[in-house]
């Protein structure tokens, strides 16, 4: 395969053309390479690849042509050194916390995390003897409590799942940095359309690429973006070893969605937009977040750091989990299903879904309780999207 040096272009064209190889043959869309292994032209060119002497693929599941394209097109996208893609999201985010740490660390995460990340915090990683704790994402003091002391690495995710929660990621990145930690920072709900965490001082970057970036609920897919050096010495062994590889079918599924990621994001964010001010006032709602609106009680913070208040939206029903079951079930064309960012726009019930592993303690520590619901906007016509949500709106208030 060759490719030629791809230029500075901004997102939309980066997320087209970015890290394209080709084949001999010329092909328009990114070559598809389905294969285990590779073929040497001797014993000695197979033994100068396994040893990293000489360029080239030497098995799948340490890396693939098609997948290298994706990781390079993610690399670009995001500002990053390295990029690697892995089969899942929590595949990537669990090589990313458990391949740096060792017996005696410590991690420091903010209390509002998706369930599979908060799990593995509060229940793997002191398997390992790793020292965690969590902090408010908003407290300022207590971010700098818990980095008084040295630490490895610090968590967060702004805007948080599932009530959409912000953290300061300038902030917490300088103190995390005087505690000598790294900071990861999982920005699937903004994506890197609205939010350049790199800019603001992280050292890692995650993503599932199941959500945005594929944008139409095909596949799995993760990727974590950070230094070249950490990634060589201490991503890469642990991947290659525990072997959560991406299958290069899946990785150019992703690379597909790509294309038209910021025609989608751009069209679901002012979607989400319209929505979210026609539901605030609604009889049904205790409370709604949109991070768009003045109204979030971290409005400022992501102001600060988006570019626009995004897809995703919670919204508290005044009833109870008994109202939020009503709503979702008087949900015509919104679908009852615990992905996001779909072409599809999309619903569920956080507190018996996507963080049933957490206690009732550990949910009330993020303000999650039965009565929220987390809504994914989608691409439909924004009326029709209107009409469906308001409708349940009065079936969950009894009107």
């Amino acid at each position: 395969m060759s490719s030629g040096n791809t230029p500075k272009y901004r997102p939309a064209t980066t997320l087209v053309h970015g890290g394209t190889e080709r084949t001999q043959w010329g092909e328009t869309s990114e070559a598809l390479i389905l294969t285990s292994g590779y073929m040497y032209d001797s014993a000695e060119q197979a033994q100068a690849r396994m040893a990293g002497d000489l360029p080239g693929y030497v098995y799948s599941r340490y890396n693939n042509p098609t997948v290298s394209m994706l990781e390079e097109r993610l690399r670009l996208m995001e500002g990053a050194e390295a990029c690697r893609a892995m089969a899942s999201g929590m595949g990537a985010m669990s090589s990313l916390l458990t391949a740096p740490i060792q017996q005696g660390d410590r991690v420091v995460g903010a209390s509002a995390l998706f369930g599979s990340c908060r799990w593995l915090l509060a229940n793997q990683l002191p398997k390992y003897g790793v020292e965690t704790e969590f902090v408010d994402g908003m407290d300022m003091e207590g971010w700098k409590r818990a980095l008084s002391k040295p630490t490895k690495l610090v968590l967060v995710e702004s805007p948080a799942n599932p009530l959409l929660d912000a953290v300061d990621i300038a902030a917490v990145a300088e103190l995390a940095h005087e505690a000598g930690a790294q900071l990861i920072v999982d920005n699937v709900f903004a994506t890197s359309l609205l939010q350049r965490p790199f800019e603001l001082g992280a050292d890692w970057v995650f993503y599932s690429a199941t959500k945005h970036m594929d944008g139409g609920g095909r596949v799995l897919a993760g990727a974590i973006m950070g230094p070249q050096k950490d990634m060589e010495e201490i991503i890469d062994p642990y991947i290659r070893h525990t072997g959560p590889s991406i299958s290069p079918f899946n990785a150019w599924v992703v690379l597909k969605g790509l294309e038209s990621m910021p025609l989608r994001v751009a069209k679901q964010s002012e979607s989400a937009a319209i929505l979210a001010d026609r539901m605030a006032d609604h009889k049904a709602l205790a409370a709604i977040r949109y991070p768009g609106r003045e109204d979030h009680p971290h409005y400022e913070v992501h102001a600060k750091q988006m570019s626009s208040g995004g897809t995703m939206m919670a919204i508290s029903l005044a009833g109870g989990q008994e109202a939020a079951f009503k709503f979702l079930n008087a949900l015509n064309l919104v679908g009852i299903s615990n992905n996001l960012g779909d072409a599809k726009s999309l619903a569920c019930h956080p507190s018996s879904t996507t963080h049933r592993a957490l206690s009732e303690e550990e949910q009330a520590s993020m303000g999650l309780d039965g009565s929220w619901i987390r809504v994914s906007i989608g691409l439909e016509d924004v009326e029709d999207l209107s009409e469906d949500l308001l409708y349940a709106l009065d079936v969950a208030a009894g009107a």
